[in-house]
């Protein structure tokens, strides 16, 4: 029998990974992430030298943090409760922008957090993805929550049928986070689960379309 669908991120939803990744360039590789607003690949600069990393030196050490250092990430407050109550009475599972072959780490990642859900991987806008998860479980309802705005306006393109909230649960940098809700491509823009999680079951299972 076909349920309402959650479909959610994982990092800065679920899990905190920035902060983490900052504090691994500091300590092992001499290099400063700052996060206040810049462009991803404009905020890590060498202590050494104060240049900035290159684009490929920014997505290696994204690969090597994620190959070796998951272990470091820590809930978002709320997120593992959340998610236990969704399950209840829906069906959960995770879309993450990682490669294939980092699928099975998350899997265990997330169960070791006490999220025990599928986890389907992906590269780039996520709106084809949704399109397929969607057409696999056919819900009775569905929502999509990320943290990044290029993803709901991919969503919205793809799948407007599914509900779409924009979450970034990480504070030193949702202030700085493009909004989607603004955008006009989300639902709502919510960055705690205390307040998160009414509204996505009143969007699972309540009135609200």
């Amino acid at each position: 029998m076909n349920r309402p669908l959650l479909i959610s991120d994982c990092d800065e939803v679920l899990l905190h990974m920035v902060r983490h990744f900052r504090d691994w360039l500091d300590e092992e590789h001499g290099v400063d992430f700052s996060l206040n607003g810049q462009p991803f690949v404009q905020s890590m600069t060498r202590q050494d030298t104060g240049e900035n990393l290159s684009q490929e030196d920014t997505f290696r050490f994204l690969g090597l943090f994620f190959d070796t250092e998951m272990s470091r990430q820590t809930a978002i407050e709320g997120a593992v409760d959340a998610i236990a109550q969704i399950q209840r009475n829906a069906d959960v599972v995770i879309l993450t922008n990682l490669g294939d072959a980092r699928n099975a780490a998350r899997v265990e990642q997330l169960k070791q957090h006490g999220i025990d859900a599928p986890v389907f991987t992906n590269q780039g806008p996520k709106g084809e993805a949704l399109r397929r998860i969607f057409d696999q479980y056919r819900p009775t309802r569905a929502v999509f929550v990320d943290d990044l705005a290029v993803h709901h306006a991919s969503a919205a393109e793809t799948v407007p049928e599914i509900g779409r909230l924009h979450f970034c649960g990480e504070a030193t940098i949702a202030p700085h986070v493009s909004c989607a809700f603004q955008a006009g491509h989300a639902d709502a823009r919510i960055d705690n689960w205390a307040e998160a999680l009414p509204w996505l079951l009143d969007n699972l299972h309540g009135e609200t379309k």
